[in-house]
């Protein structure tokens, strides 16, 4: 399936269903090749974001933020073609949403605060002098 459809249908569905899907879309192009505790820190990050209202008010709005995750960054006639990766990538994005409409207190966190992260052979400007949360190969880091 192509990218631009997943987005156009995420366009079309009703929410959860759309916010879901944008997350699984993330976790898929950012993380498919991480441990599920790395699919689950990348979720973890773009629903922290989204409660923080900064960079949007659903999951989807929050993902298609430019430049901040891969889904304003691969290409449209992007292909995801690892079915497997991408059901496990639906269902780690199932979890964090249910994770994340518990109160604060009794979620289940791998990366408290974070709201970046990046590769770990890469070092953006933000996240100099900051300290940072590795799993697999992303750092996870609180910049705002």
């Amino acid at each position: 399936m192509k990218l631009s459809m997943l987005m156009w249908l995420a366009s079309v569905l009703p929410q959860p269903l759309a916010d879901q899907t944008c997350l699984a879309t993330t976790v898929y192009l950012e993380a498919r090749s991480e441990p599920a505790n790395g699919q689950f820190a990348v979720a973890e990050v773009a629903l922290r974001r989204r409660e923080r209202g900064l960079w949007g008010d659903t999951v989807c709005e929050v993902v298609k933020s430019p430049r901040q995750f891969a889904i304003t960054t691969a290409p449209h006639s992007f292909d995801i073609t690892n079915l497997d990766a991408f059901n496990k990538a639906w269902k780690i994005a199932g979890e964090s949403i249910n994770n994340w409409s518990l109160p604060i207190a009794e979620r289940r966190l791998l990366v408290p605060n974070a709201d970046h992260f990046a590769t770990v052979d890469v070092a953006p400007n933000w996240s100099r002098n900051r300290p940072g949360t590795t799993i697999g190969e992303h750092t996870f880091y609180r910049v705002n």
